[in-house]
């Protein structure tokens, strides 16, 4: 271990852009096994290993970098398991710089440990020489519905059924995954990756349902009769709006509503045409993650050009740093500084939009800068196709107020410090309780609220 002066950091390699354009296979190769154990050696074993407190789970870093160092393959891969759901997943879509390699002591000097890539790999070599997943010996006679198949359902399905608990899981998709599926797209997340965590979970007793929604296809009251507690973890797929005049043409989409759909066209599914951009001229309005997703799909649609709308500048963008290049490297357009004011419409289509020039204001005692315009500084950019990326919230469903769930004036489920709902026996978490955020904390919040479900369950 300690040979960071020795080994510098790797990156994964990744395919030229010319070469990824014309497919939507992950862009990044994963580790060998030298490469892999190489960039563990790396790791300076901290008494105090910030990596693992910076990570939501409080994934047990050090430790399994470790094993790997000394190839000791299956132990690293079961404390990987341990506490990630899914560390295949997490390994490729994390914000790393963000969080575990962010708050690495190598950092700034000699370059983070690859936190995120040996992450992937240690899980998929482990499935290549039959790594088993930990297995309950026995199921109990304890039931649980889960609602929603997404990156929380996972995670709490994960670990009932480690502690025996049967679980049923409802999803109103044809495909299960939730965001996993339908949000991110195959260049960063292949779904052979999600699909194949499902079938682990079909074996270790997980009943999944699809074309299955709470509320129409199912019943709340049948849950409450079959199940001895219910788990809800329905996401937040509510676009933001922009509240500028025009949004609403019919070449104005929602990132979440094109992203679904052009997931749709790979699975070679009915699709809806009308969000087809190739030959077009394409805007993206957002800076986060959301947004150089639609701006990498729209380019391998072929898109005639694609320009990205932000209103700070890059150094404040949300998004991931990588996400950001890859897309510069793609061929996207950005332009900073830049706030929508409205849409120029004609008929029912949008034939531009018209922005603002902006400034960024000196930072407040929180160290954040606001967004001031200037006035007198419109400019109109003409295209083809708008796509709104600004965020999402919780919908909250009719059947929660029925029911005595209680909501908060954003549309969250309520939730006290164990993810129990105001309802009893009913638990919620990940965005439909927090809001819009990373796919590791909702993770994070489905093993918590396993945890207490066991506890109750299994007192």
């Amino acid at each position: 271990m300690q040979e960071f002066r020795d080994s510098p950091r790797r990156y994964p390699q990744k395919r030229a852009p010319e070469t990824r354009l014309k497919d939507y296979n992950e862009i990044y190769d994963a580790f060998d096994v030298e490469t892999a154990t190489t960039q563990a050696k790396r790791c300076v074993q901290c008494g105090d290993p910030q990596c693992l407190f910076a990570c939501p789970l409080h994934n047990c870093i050090p430790f399994w970098l470790r094993n790997i160092a000394a190839h000791d393959w299956d132990t690293a891969f079961q404390l990987s398991n341990e506490t990630n759901p899914f560390p295949e997943i997490t390994g490729r879509i994390c914000p790393q710089d963000r969080l575990c390699e962010g708050a690495c002591i190598l950092k700034d000097e000699y370059g983070a440990v690859s936190i995120g890539t040996i992450e992937q790999f240690v899980t998929e070599e482990g499935f290549k020489h039959g790594a088993q997943l930990p297995v309950a010996e026995t199921m109990t006679d304890k039931r649980v519905a889960v609602i929603g198949s997404g990156p929380t359902g996972i995670s709490v399905a994960t670990f009932l059924l480690r502690a025996g608990i049967q679980v049923d899981m409802y999803e109103r998709q044809a495909h299960p995954g939730g965001l996993l599926t339908f949000g991110i797209p195959n260049f960063k997340l292949e779904k052979k990756v999600v699909f194949n965590r499902f079938e682990l979970l079909k074996k270790a007793g997980l009943k999944l349902f699809l074309n299955t929604e709470l509320g129409k296809d199912l019943l709340y009251e049948k849950l409450g009769q079959e199940y001895d507690a219910i788990f809800l973890g329905i996401g937040a797929e509510q676009s933001r709006a922009a509240h500028i005049h025009g949004e609403l043409a019919e070449n104005s989409f929602k990132a979440i509503d094109f992203l679904r759909n052009m997931q749709l066209k790979i699975f070679t599914e009915s699709f809806d045409t009308t969000y087809n951009v190739t030959g077009k001229d394409v805007i993206v309005i957002g800076g986060g993650d959301t947004a150089m997703d639609c701006i990498r799909t729209s380019l391998r649609e072929k898109a005639a050009s694609v320009r990205c709308l932000y209103r700070r500048d890059s150094a404040n963008m949300p998004g991931s740093k990588k996400e950001f290049q890859n897309a510069m490297e793609e061929g996207a357009e950005f332009l900073f500084n830049a706030s929508p004011k409205k849409l120029v419409d004609k008929g029912n289509r949008a034939t531009g939009i018209i922005a603002e020039k902006t400034i960024l204001t000196e930072k407040d005692a929180s160290g954040r800068q606001s967004v001031k315009i200037i006035e007198g500084s419109d400019f109109t950019l003409d295209a083809d196709v708008f796509i709104f990326a600004l965020g999402f919230f919780p919908k909250s469903p009719e059947f929660l107020q029925a029911y005595g769930i209680e909501t908060d004036d954003r549309n969250r489920i309520v939730i006290d410090k164990n993810f129990r709902t105001t309802r009893k026996h009913v638990w919620a978490g990940g965005d439909i309780s927090r809001g819009a955020d990373l796919v590791v904390t909702a993770a994070a919040d489905g093993r918590e609220a396993a945890r207490d479900i066991i506890a109750t369950l299994l007192p």
